[in-house]
């Protein structure tokens, strides 16, 4: 009896356009027809389709499915181990392209529109930390004052750069200088260096109120990634992001805020 195109498409999956091609390149010829002379498939044809489909999914060319199935004493293991190997440098090579494309988009979200020589001229071993602008991307997308910060950073110009990098540079020395003193969060010199922090963001980024700067500081401890766009590793000091989180809740207390205090 066997089966007509429409049956064995509807059990295999494959369009009946598909089974005409494998028919017409003489991939999967059905071994009948009927009295009207329309395909009818066998058991056998069916067995041979699933082998088909097997390597189908494992993505041979149908010239080289043709070549294993025509010959009953092709290596089929030899064929699959090669193909393994192409795939597995394909896979690698696409997964090369998606970090590429992620690194582009990631370049795009952290707002910084320089050559990269520039931002190594600009920025040394303050390095952004990708991984951290996307996820900041999607944590404050919603966010007025990270939308305009992104603008502005965007908009700046190397020389720009370079002033904010100077003034940063300059703070940074400053905040390592006064907890290296030994001199408490919470007193003039450690909120000094936090309000200038804050300012140093308004000044360049977006208006840094209170709670915004608050809320940055608890980043910089949470996020060590955050923490490193201000102060690079080979600068930090054990406990200095809760440092600088707690001058920075003081300060705001200092200012009448009256938002909740850090531990």
């Amino acid at each position: 009896m066997g089966y007509t195109v429409g049956q064995v498409s509807a059990m295999a999956g494959v369009t009946v356009r598909t089974l005409h091609h494998y028919d017409r390149t003489g991939l999967l010829s059905p071994g009948d027809r009927s009295r009207a002379g329309y395909r009818r498939y066998d058991d056998a044809d069916l067995a041979r389709l699933q082998q088909i489909l097997f390597y189908r999914t494992l993505d041979f060319p149908l010239d080289e499915i043709a070549e294993i199935l025509a010959d009953p004493e092709a290596n089929a293991l030899e064929h699959l181990r090669t193909r393994q190997q192409k795939l597995a440098q394909e896979i690698a090579r696409l997964h090369r392209l998606t970090e590429v494309a992620e690194r582009a988009i990631e370049v795009q979200q952290t707002g910084v529109s320089l050559t990269p020589q520039e931002r190594f001229e600009v920025f040394g071993e303050v390095a952004f930390d990708l991984s951290y602008a996307t996820d900041a991307q999607l944590k404050w997308q919603d966010s007025a004052g990270h939308r305009e910060s992104m603008a502005r950073a965007a908009a700046h110009t190397k020389e720009d750069w370079e002033q904010l990098m100077g003034e940063a540079t300059a703070w940074r020395a400053e905040l390592l200088c006064v907890f290296d003193d030994g001199e408490p969060s919470d007193g003039e010199r450690a909120m000094d260096v936090a309000e200038a922090h804050r300012l140093h963001v308004t000044r360049w980024f977006t208006p840094c109120p209170p709670d915004m700067h608050l809320r940055i500081a608890d980043d910089f401890v949470a996020d060590p990634r955050a923490f490193a766009l201000v102060v690079p590793a080979t600068q930090q000091r054990p406990g200095l992001a809760a440092y600088l989180a707690r001058a920075a809740h003081a300060n705001a207390s200092r200012t009448g805020y009256e938002g909740q205090t850090h531990p």
